[in-house]
Parts: C-alpha cells; structure tokens; sequence
C-alpha cells in the first residue's frame, strides 16, 4: 500500500461517530473542511508530512481516511465518494464532496441510503459512501467493486463483508451505498423535462466507480485492473451498466449474481411513481383527490418540481413497498436515452468485458414460499397437503425461469452482439438435485453464493450447519479459485481445475457447483432449456389440481422479472394496466 501517513503532532479522535465515517447526525465531530479546488492540493501536503507507517491512514482525493486493523485485514467503512445528495442537490446527478485536512474516521460502518425497513424509515441521506477491505501489504491487486440487492429500495454496503473475500480472492475490494427508492429513481416528467435522467442510483454508483480509478492504488489495488459486481437489484444494475453510456470504460470485467435483464418503459414508470405520490400531494392540498393528484403531478413544470424537492425523504421512503421482483410495483432502471438506452436490451452496443454470471437453481424459493398471496382469503379451505404442494409447484417452475433468465436468456440475447467472452455457472447445493437436503423446500435459493464469498451472513443462521459442511467448505474453495482467477484475467481457468467454457449458442454449458457432505461435486454441464419447455412442463403438472395451478399462474408467478412468457400464454393481466390508459 501506498502513501500511508500520520500527521506530526496530530491527536486522533478520541470516539468513533456513531454513523461511521462523518455520518448524519454526527456533524459537529467532522473535520476541517475545505473547498472541493482543494481537494488535489490537500492530497499531496498531507502526503508531504509522512513521518508515521500507520498503514490505517490512507490518502484520498479528498483528504486521508482512517480505517481499522483486525488480523491482516484492513478496513475503511464509509468514506464519502460524493456529497449528500439532499436539499438543492436531491434528483440531481451525484456532487464531489468538500474536502478534508484531518484524517476522517472511518472505523464503523456508516449509515445506508434512506430506506424502509420493516415498517420503521431507517438510514440517512448522507449515503453517497462505500467501504474498502484489503489485505495488509496489498498492491496492484484486482479490485471487486460489489453493488448490494435489496430491489435498488433497500439493502447496504455490508450485505456481504470483504474480510474473507480479499484473502480468498486475491483482492481489493470496495463496496457501494447509493440512492433507493424514489430518491434514487424517480423519471416523473418535472425532473427529466431538459433531457435528463431519473437513474439518479445509477448515476452515484459511476460516481462511487470514478472514485475508485482514482484512489485504489493507495489502497493496494490496480486501477486498470476494476471489476463490477453485485446481487440480485445490484446483479440487475451491472447488467444495466453493460449497456449504459454513462459507464463506458469504467470498469474491465462484470459479474452479476442473480441479475438478469430488467428495464422500465419511462412513460409508464412515470404514471406509477404519480400514482404512489398522488395521496401525498392530496394530503398537502395540492389536489383534491388523487385522480387529480397524479394528473398534476405528470406535469412538468416548476410547481410540481418545487413540491419534489419540499417533500421530506422520510415520507418517500416508504412509498412503493416491496416490489417483490415485480417491476411494475416500484420501476426503476428507466430507459431514458441517457443513462440507459431507449431500446433496452436489444441495443447492439454494449461495454463489452469479460462476464461471468452466476444463479441458483431454486430461485424463486425465497419469494414464493414467503408470498403474501398463501394466506390469503383466495387460498384459503384448501389442506396442509394443498397448500404445501402449490408452494412446491410455484416454486419449481417459478424458479426454472428465474434462474435461466438470471443468466442463460441474458447470454442469448447479447451473444451476437458482444465482443467479451461469457462464462455462466448455477449452484446447485441443496437443491432437489443435490446430495445435501438440509435446505428444505429452499433448495439452492436466491442468495445460495452468499457463504461461499463470506461466512457472515444471515443465511448461516437461518440453515445453521448447511454451509459448515465439509461439502460446502470444499466447493466454496473451488468457486473462490475460479474468482481469483477471473478478477486477475478474465478467465476463470486455472491449473489443475475442472475446465470452465466459454458460453457460446453451440455450446450452452454453465459450470455447476455442487456438493455432498464431504465433498465439492464441480461439473461442466448444459442445464439449459427454454419458457416453452417449462410451460409444458406445468400443463403436465399433476401434482396440484387445475383450480390450483390457474391460481399459481394469476396471482404468484405472474408479473415477474421472469414471467412474461407465462403472462403471455395465460394472458394474464399486465400489472401496469392500472396507469396504462391514464
């Protein structure tokens, strides 16, 4: 690592801010503040006064951060990579922060974007900030710059901790908070009337990806060397940068975890964004009902701006709930020309990088098991037995399409176009097809990678002993190789490793990772299929009654990321009906 530092005579703080890194609230306890002009300036004195090897003090662009030392690991939680996106600066693209003399602490985590959690509103609008791990003595390392899931309306940089991934991959890594919900996506006509972009997330994490290029190297990794990543919403977001001008060149390989091909029609996003504001806006007697409300408020002029701005983040970040992998219950990723293409994903320009997409092969378990629609008035009269098979039914078929859209219907649709080699793999560890039963009817779910990456987790606690196994430890150790081996160059391969092929049309393989209770089960496999098959599949289904299966089809799987096949067939009823015609 470079540029490590302790100013002469300087006394450091005495407390951590609570927050973490300046978070909100803890103002009073910042440091110095100059000018952003002076912010290169601030870097090379403070440089200048090296006399100390405290390897926890580190230079930034904007002033020297100080991080924690457990072990050999090194830790930065929160340093600010943009300024709070609040007052004036709300729906705006991301600010440089005001620079700093003195070392900021950074020694806990920081507060995470404004969002709802359970039904308390928790978080700070100071969020524009992301953590960095590294080993001691890293240098020129590949560098992980993970994006956390929570649908873009929730979650936070430690979902998963680097403390083991920089040792097991052979890294730096940086982790990214970012604007959710409707502070960090909002396309309604008022705040994208001069050609703007309602993307205002996206737009903070090219920022947090700009900060990286320029400060890594002092945290021992290689700037040229920058790989974007992320889970489920983030999986989406780095799918979503693959075709976005706005990230051009700032990263040299993707990995998407769960991710897939989401994008929102900008017109339509805009009408449900006005539909959910509209009881606002009649509350602040700005309308008199909320037909008129969200008419109002698809105007674009400066009256419905300035009530944007006046609204408290508080009362947005409840709005919208839990989108539940449906985009028409909270759009975002709006295909607005300028952050990402009118056309979507069937553009034929890409930021073409080597890619390496991962699922489960239960999926939709999660969603499924826990979706409100079992304890309703529908369901209900019906036995255990029926109840438990309709799950199990949802659930199988729901999760073959989510996990080939999560990866095999993304490598199809950018083959012909895309210039980066693509590699495709799908954990099967407790799955129906898997040695290891203890995950119940969760089977190889939506987060199923997670302990292999970081054995903090809640998944641990939930399935306690299903990832210590043996099995488990072993296939974990197999992925992590392939890991390394991917964020150093783009190919996963290795010596002596079980051979990993590119995904090619003629060649649909995915890398399987399984394994039973004392060993890894790792092979190269197609796994593919196609909606049409899994359709058939499902009409042949005995397994629930007919009655059942056409409540499956209208209220569970219907509506999804992954569903517009089934909605097709079954001509179900399109979620956005309700603002389509308005």
């Amino acid at each position: 690592m470079k540029k490590q530092f302790l100013i002469a005579g300087m006394v450091l703080f005495t407390a951590v801010m609570a927050a973490g890194c300046g978070g909100a609230g803890k103002k009073e306890t910042a440091p110095a503040i100059t000018s952003a002009s002076e912010s290169t300036s601030t870097k090379e004195e403070t440089t200048k006064q090296d006399i100390s090897s405290d390897e926890t003090i580190i230079s930034t662009t904007y002033g020297p951060v100080k991080g924690v030392k457990e072990g050999e690991i090194l830790t930065w939680y929160g340093i600010p990579y943009g300024k709070e996106p609040s007052g004036e600066l709300r729906f705006k693209a991301p600010a440089a922060p005001d620079a700093w003399k003195e070392p900021l602490e950074c020694t806990e985590p920081s507060k995470p974007a404004l969002q709802l959690a359970g039904k308390e509103v928790t978080g700070s609008e100071d969020s524009l900030r992301l953590t960095v791990y590294a080993k001691e003595g890293s240098e020129k390392l590949p560098v992980m710059v993970f994006i956390h899931g929570g649908n873009n309306q929730t979650g936070n940089a430690g979902e998963i901790p680097g403390t083991e991934l920089v040792k097991n991959a052979n890294c730096v890594y940086v982790s990214v908070d970012y604007r959710l919900g409707l502070l960090g996506f909002n396309c309604l006509p008022a705040l994208t009337k001069e050609g703007g972009t309602g993307n205002f997330g996206m737009l903070d994490i090219a920022k947090s990806l700009d900060w990286v290029k320029e400060n890594i190297e002092e945290f021992g990794g290689d700037p040229d060397n920058i790989t974007i990543s992320g889970f489920s919403a983030g999986g989406r977001d780095v799918m979503a940068m693959l075709i976005s001008p706005v990230f051009e060149g700032k990263f040299h390989k993707a990995i998407a975890f769960s991710g897939g091909m989401t994008t929102a029609e900008e017109a339509l996003s805009a009408k449900k964004i006005a539909k959910a504001l509209a009881p606002l806006a009649v509350e602040d007697k700005k309308a008199s009902d909320e037909n008129e409300a969200a008419k109002w408020l698809m105007t674009d002029g400066d009256d419905v701006k300035e009530y944007l701005y006046s609204i408290s983040p508080e009362r947005l970040a409840p709005l919208m709930g839990n989108a539940m992998i449906r985009m028409s219950v909270f759009p975002h990723l709006y295909e607005d020309g300028t952050v990402i293409p009118k056309e979507g994903f069937k553009t034929e320009t890409y930021n073409s990088v080597p890619l390496m997409m991962l699922t489960g092969s239960s999926e939709f378990s999660l969603f499924c098991l826990n979706d409100p629609y079992f304890s309703s008035d529908d369901m209900k009269g019906y036995s255990e037995d029926e109840l438990k098979n309709a799950k199990a039914f949802a659930s199988r078929y729901g999760s073959d399409m989510y996990r080939i859209f999560n990866a095999q219907e993304s490598a199809e649709t950018m083959y012909d176009h895309y210039k980066s080699d693509i590699y495709i793999c799908q954990v099967d560890y407790g799955s129906t097809a898997s040695a290891v039963k203890d995950l119940g009817d969760y089977g190889a779910f939506h987060g199923i990678f997670v302990p292999m990456l970081s054995s903090k987790n809640n998944y641990t606690e939930i399935f306690k002993g299903a990832f210590e196994k043996t099995g488990y430890v072993a296939m974990a150790k197999e992925y992590n190789q392939y890991l390394a081996n991917f964020l150093a160059s783009g190919d996963p391969n290795g010596q002596g490793m079980t051979s990993w092929s590119k995904w090619a049309p003629d060649n649909k393989v995915s890398m399987v990772f399984d394994g039973d209770e004392t060993n890894a089960v790792i092979a190269q496999k197609d796994v593919s299929t196609t909606y049409e098959d899994i359709l058939k599949a499902m009409e042949a289904d005995a397994s629930v009654s007919q009655e059942i299966k056409d409540k499956m089809v209208k209220h569970v799987l219907n509506g999804r990321w992954f569903s517009s096949a089934l909605d097709e067939k079954y001509k179900n009823e399109s979620l956005w009906a309700d603002v389509n015609n308005r």
